[in-house]
């Protein structure tokens, strides 16, 4: 009989145990396909800002230094491979892009581009998606961060190599307005 009771206790042990890593598991992969879906956002995101600088620039030949700011943080955006890394490339490219349409507002005639308006239209869309993955990822990261650091799937998570991922996190600079000087 007490053969049994411990049997029973060690299967026991072993499903915790194959539930506790397959959480795991469930919550990297999930973290691992939310990358992604930003990853293919930001690419979205990329593809429209040259048609966006290209129609700007018929308008505001002389606003050259903002369109190279533009390429320049773009080029850093697509490059950047980590979260913390495309966050900071990312943050500053939005930055440029403020700016961007800040120089846009000084000329009416763009403002009425039908091109124009499409494209910007298509970035908001493109912006609003790339804020919802964000969410989504940061939101996934902090459960799978929870479980590596909770009792006692910390222990399993430990044996197993599974490693905390880092926040997809906005510069407090984001939420200071742009300053457009001529």
């Amino acid at each position: 009989m007490v053969g049994w009771i411990i049997l029973g206790v060690l299967v026991l042990i072993v499903f915790l145990l194959i539930g506790m890593y397959n959480s795991l598991v469930q919550l990297r992969v999930r973290a691992d396909n939310s990358w992604s879906d930003i990853d293919v956002q930001l690419k979205r995101r990329h593809d429209l800002i040259p048609n966006l600088v290209e129609t700007v620039k018929g308008y505001a030949a002389h606003e050259k230094g903002t369109f190279e700011n533009i390429a320049k943080f773009r080029s850093m955006a697509m490059q950047a491979s980590s979260p913390a890394d495309k966050a900071a490339a990312e943050n500053q490219l939005t930055g440029a892009l403020k700016s961007l349409f800040a120089v846009a507002e000084n000329y009416p005639d763009l403002k009425a581009s039908q091109e124009f308006t499409q494209l910007q239209n298509s970035l908001s869309e493109v912006e609003d998606t790339i804020q919802n993955a964000r969410r989504y990822y940061n939101a996934v990261v902090r459960d799978l961060n929870t479980k590596i650091q909770s009792f006692p799937t910390n222990l399993l998570a430990g044996m197993f190599g599974f490693q905390q991922r880092q926040f997809f996190e906005a510069d407090a600079g984001d939420r200071e307005p742009v300053a457009v000087k001529f």
